[in-house]
């Protein structure tokens, strides 16, 4: 492991600033790796994109009239995709807050659909998994007229984003959750999960959980655990990348190591990022190192042989 410092030359525009900057990018950077796939993908770097902003990606009869932003590389033919999806502990947030996270994944060759979904108190779970589940149909349904590569679909989300992703990407046939709007057409291919709950089991009081469940845990367990992304581990779930600030003290960390405990229980090739001295908010605003091994994990996930083929 190795930590990358950078050097402010001799302008001293604000020094206590570029030096807490400095600071936290070689604290995100020092962290421990457990299970990196060993094959990355080709590395593909495209500095030209576009944006097509505001697609409503939900039929007419729903609830809410809800969009997203495609952002498509220019270069590669057919790019693999990356849904984003925003935190804002599932009543707030909005997708301009990961477009720096959509950017560089634009950069690298993905094509990135960053959505809205319903929110908290006016809508409870499951209501933006389904939002999730229309929005990945929808990038199915369009893989001609935007040349998507929507056999290799990637989940990517930070916070609430995060929890809703692997709940989206663990869900199987069976599974309560995969109707009505679930189904075949909505499986992801790998996971991205920053500082994501895991388990919702564990906040036995606050505000939030209650609130997006719209009950407590005393009165719904059942509930709780189906919230849960942990409980829907099993062997057929697809590549999961989960990364955490050490120094989390809104969601712990502890939910990032029992995830990575129970995808290797079931055989899910996963990988824990953990930034030591980062927590919740720092982890998101320090993000680099993070958000480049999950870029990597992307590429070594998302570009097999057949999407390597499609980017030549």
């Amino acid at each position: 492991m190795t930590c990358d410092h950078a050097g402010t030359g001799d302008r001293r525009p604000d020094r206590i600033v570029v030096g807490l900057v400095a600071a936290a990018a070689i604290l995100a950077g020092c962290v421990p790796h457990q299970g990196q796939l060993a094959s990355p993908g080709p590395a593909v770097q495209t500095p030209q994109w576009r944006l097509v902003e505001d697609i409503r990606y939900v039929p007419a009869d729903w609830p809410e009239p809800l969009t997203g932003d495609l952002f498509l590389p220019d270069g590669p033919a057919s790019p693999p995709v990356v849904l984003l999806v925003h935190g804002g502990g599932w009543e707030g947030g909005e997708p301009e807050n990961l477009v720096s996270i959509a950017e560089r994944l634009v950069r690298r060759g993905y094509a990135v659909f960053n959505v809205q979904y319903r929110l908290a108190p006016e809508y409870e779970f499951p209501a933006p998994v389904h939002d999730l589940q229309m929005a990945v149909r929808w990038l199915r349904t369009q893989s001609q007229a935007y040349d998507l590569q929507t056999d290799h679909i990637a989940g990517f989300g930070y916070s609430a984003g995060a929890h809703l992703v692997l709940m989206l990407g663990l869900i199987s046939d069976g599974d309560a959750l995969d109707s009505p709007w679930g189904g075949a057409e909505t499986r992801l291919q790998a996971v991205v999960a920053g500082a994501g709950p895991t388990d919702l089991r564990k906040f036995e009081g606050g505000r939030l959980v209650p609130q997006f469940l719209g009950s407590s845990l005393q009165a719904a367990p059942e509930l709780f655990a189906m919230a849960s992304p942990v409980t829907h581990v099993d062997e057929g779930d697809p590549p999961v990348f989960v990364y955490h600030g050490g120094l989390d003290w809104l969601v712990s960390v502890d939910h990032a190591r029992d995830l990575k405990t129970a995808l290797d229980a079931a055989g899910v090739p996963a990988e824990l990022y953990v930034s030591r001295w980062l927590g919740h908010i720092s982890l998101f605003l320090f993000d680099g190192g993070a958000v480049a091994a999950a870029t990597d994990f992307l590429d070594a996930t998302l570009r097999s042989e057949a999407s390597a083929k499609a980017i030549e």
